[in-house]
């Protein structure tokens, strides 16, 4: 049995994944759901054996003996790339593989926010992209990186595990680096990256302290970082970063975290009413003085979703829920799912209805409050600008 033969029945298909497991046909993940193959035989331990062999190398071959499980890239010239593990279950083999496309969408084709162009053009600072696994999240931000390559010229550096897509240099320069391969882990990539003249730097996930940590220095020097986290929401997101410090630092991570942090875009897939694939409901969280507040303040970080929410029509934020609904009116998911994805389905029915809730009254207050506190920033700022201006006079 040839394990590229079953990707390219998985490509021709529009699958997102390949399963492979002894006792079982070869299974593909078509829009989210699970399609046997069933044209073919029911797999062996010594077939599930041989189509590891097709896609590891010697030297992961040993890692796969000593760990037992295996992270790793394979390609198929013309057809595309993927990224996956081999592990064992019940004494066998097992395989799965996710479909990379060759060629890298736009934030536009992937029915992503506009506003996420907008983020795309910060100078610095952190951007974090959220969601569980298979919620688009590394596509998502190679759309991002790829808008940065087509408008402006910077020095772009990736650290992935492993690369997914390949990009080709349009007026940015980009390096990728793939950990196990160019460099040995996230944490240590990242700052051999700040010796090296960036101006963008990618890291595919936060996995741990010091890699967290890492990116903070480098998003606070003025590089504009750009990284994953396995967590729902912004909320969630937040809390994640300071849990992995100290208690006695947490305080202190909040305040840089709150300075330092553009967005925070947080992504869920829904299955389309046409059953054309699937499409991104998405959360976006720009950091705001309000919301500086909230991720400084332990008390107000639960805040959060209810400043995202009266954000929508003065920064370009918006909730899982408003997403959602909006999907449902523009006719590309059904009612069912609208209700099944939404994080308040009543909310969702009532919205439907054409009435509103007392969250969204609420939420008008707030977005008052909200623009009265910028208010008085700007305010503030105009008057330090004055000051700094009447110093410069006098010398």
């Amino acid at each position: 049995m040839d394990i590229d033969e079953l990707l390219k029945i998985a490509i021709e298909s529009d699958a997102s994944d390949l399963h492979i497991k002894a006792g079982n046909y070869p299974i593909i993940r078509i829009h989210g759901r699970l399609k046997p193959l069933t044209n073919f035989p029911r797999l062996s331990p010594n077939n599930t054996d041989e189509l590891a062999k097709q896609v590891i190398t010697d030297y992961q071959k040993e890692e796969l003996q000593r760990d037992l499980d295996l992270d790793l890239a394979y390609s198929l010239p013309g057809f595309g790339r993927f990224r996956g593990s081999v592990f064992h279950q019940r004494g066998s083999l097992a395989i799965v593989l996710r479909i990379i496309p060759l060629e890298v969408k736009q934030i536009k084709e992937l029915f992503l926010p506009e506003i996420l162009e907008k983020i795309s053009s910060e100078q610095r600072g952190l951007v974090i992209v959220t969601g569980t696994t298979g919620s688009g999240k590394t596509t998502t931000l190679a759309a991002m990186i790829d808008y940065i390559n087509e408008h402006r010229k910077e020095n772009i550096i990736t650290i992935e595990d492993p690369i997914e897509y390949l990009h080709r240099d349009k007026k940015s320069t980009i390096s990728q680096r793939e950990v196990g391969v160019d460099v040995t882990g996230f944490a240590r990539g990242l700052r051999a990256s700040l010796r090296e003249d960036p101006d963008v730097i990618l890291v595919g996930e936060m996995r741990d302290r010091d890699t967290i940590e890492t990116a903070l220095l480098a998003a606070e020097t003025g590089h504009l970082v750009m990284s994953t986290l396995h967590t729902l929401d912004a909320p969630e997101t937040i809390n994640r970063i300071v849990s992995v410090f100290a208690p006695h630092h947490q305080r202190q991570i909040r305040l840089q975290l709150s300075t330092i942090i553009k967005a925070c875009i947080s992504m869920r897939l829904i299955p389309r009413k046409d059953g054309q694939g699937r499409v991104p409901a998405v959360e976006v969280m720009i950091n705001t003085p309000y919301i500086e507040e909230c991720i400084h303040d332990r008390e107000k970080t639960g805040l959060i979703r209810d400043a995202i929410s009266a954000g929508v029509s003065q920064y370009g934020m918006q909730t899982f829920d408003q997403s959602v609904y909006h999907l449902y009116k523009e006719g590309y998911i059904s009612y069912e799912q609208g209700l099944r994805y939404s994080s308040s389905p009543d909310n969702f029915k009532l919205r439907v209805m054409g009435i509103r809730s007392t969250l969204d009254v609420a939420m008008d207050d707030m977005e008052k409050h909200m623009g009265k506190i910028d208010r008085k920033e700007q305010e503030k700022a105009k008057e330090e600008a004055e000051e700094e201006e009447e110093k410069k006079e006098k010398k």
